[in-house]
């Protein structure tokens, strides 16, 4: 896995400014998401082409809980 150590992590701008959402880093093209609460904890990594699919899945409101 990616040393995550020198990555720079950034949060959506709609998040506000409180440590209540997800970050995420690209490093050694590896995308790594982490949970704000919690940064030194696990760090999920994905490979370009898994996280293109995820945001593609994302942006068509497949993870979507609302009614």
């Amino acid at each position: 896995m990616t040393d995550p150590t020198n990555a720079v992590w950034r949060k959506s701008s709609l998040s506000g400014s409180g440590n209540n959402c997800v970050e995420v880093a690209h490093i050694d093209n590896q995308y790594l998401v982490r949970d704000s609460k919690n940064p030194g904890g696990a760090t999920l990594v994905f490979s370009p082409g898994d996280w293109a699919a995820f945001l593609g899945r994302v942006k068509s409101g497949d993870f979507d809980t609302r009614p």
